[in-house]
């Protein structure tokens, strides 16, 4: 065998050895590097939005008194036991006495059916007139969103306190 022979057959010998078995390997290398550089694009994405999420965890830390009022005024659970003594406190602080808890219900809001719930219930309370007005100003300044949607009342007969009857509207999560 000739020298050009041998040395053709051993560089065809090479060509085909890099092009079956060393082609397949660059491939699958470029293949990688390729993957490689689309988790570090989306790694760097990534980063970046739990940046700012962190940012804006930080940003909310400053208004946790407003939040708080938030909560305090729709609050999560609507425990109508809660709700109850409420209403009994704040009548006896402004000097009425709760003679009758009526009727409640307890609905999805109009406006946001599937997040704020209603609560309606029906109160009778008896005392005098200006601690009546008392207790709506308590109601009206209290933390929770409570609407007075209704106030009937009748004269009393001699030596007898008014009757407030009131239909009571308060909001929760």
């Amino acid at each position: 065998m000739s020298k050009t022979t041998s040395i053709l057959i051993c560089l065809v010998a090479t060509f085909l050895v890099g092009f079956f078995l060393v082609a397949p390997k660059y491939q699958a290398l470029r293949e990688l590097n390729f993957n490689v550089q689309e988790k570090k694009v989306e790694l760097q994405y990534k980063e970046e939005y739990f940046s700012n999420i962190k940012k804006l965890s930080n940003e909310l830390t400053n208004y946790e008194g407003e939040l708080s009022k938030i909560d305090s005024a729709f609050p999560v659970d609507s425990s109508l036991p809660s709700l109850f003594n409420f209403l009994d406190k704040t009548s006896a602080q402004n000097g009425l006495i709760l003679k009758y808890i009526g009727t409640f219900s307890v609905t999805s809001s109009e406006e946001k059916p599937t997040i704020i719930k209603d609560i309606s219930i029906n109160v009778t309370v008896a005392g005098p007139y200006p601690a009546f007005k008392n207790f709506l100003s308590a109601l009206e300044k209290t933390a929770r969103f409570i609407e007075v949607e209704n106030v009937l009342f009748s004269t009393p007969a001699k030596d007898e306190p008014f009757s407030f009857a009131l239909k009571i509207k308060a909001h929760s999560y």
